[in-house]
């Protein structure tokens, strides 16, 4: 089982529009990820967000560029900034279902994505793995290591040029 854990892109400020939509950079660097990853012949099932506007934004240009027919919806498990790692981390834990299927990706926000990144590898949400910055992508595969979680890459934008 794959998962990937992506933060959404770069935002504009809240003083400037409250829902902070994604800034014209961070549409710009998305598209460069998921024009990459689509030439890398990159497969997920499908993409699921907060109920934020940046991250749907985010998961529909990942969508769109990586092919027609993937599934883009919005999160049954709380997955906001702040919200608790606890359910998603039980929903991933449990196997693939509707929701969370293998090669599912997830677009979310810091800190919730670093928590769940550290509880999956490490077993302690409170544990750094991976520094996330606007855009970053990490893989993750469940049975290189045992039956544990293991980071197979990070794809940033800083690596495309972004």
């Amino acid at each position: 089982m794959r998962l990937y854990l992506v933060q959404h892109g770069a935002a504009v400020p809240e003083d400037e529009n409250p829902e902070r939509p994604l800034s014209p950079v961070g549409r710009d660097s998305i598209q460069k990820i998921a024009s990459f990853l689509a030439r890398s012949r990159f497969q997920v099932s499908g993409v699921v967000h907060s109920s934020r506007v940046r991250t749907q934004q985010t998961a529909l240009l990942l969508s769109e560029t990586l092919g027609s027919g993937r599934l883009v919806q919005e999160c049954i498990y709380p997955i906001g900034p702040n919200d608790p790692i606890d359910l998603i981390y039980s929903a991933i834990e449990d196997g693939p279902g509707p929701h969370i299927a293998s090669d599912r990706m997830i677009v979310g926000h810091l800190p919730f994505l670093s928590k769940l990144l550290s509880r999956l590898v490490c077993g302690d949400e409170f544990e750094t793995v991976v520094r996330f910055r606007p855009g970053t992508v990490v893989a993750l595969e469940r049975g290189g290591n045992g039956d544990g979680w293991s980071v197979l890459w990070i794809l940033g934008p800083e690596l495309l040029g972004g």
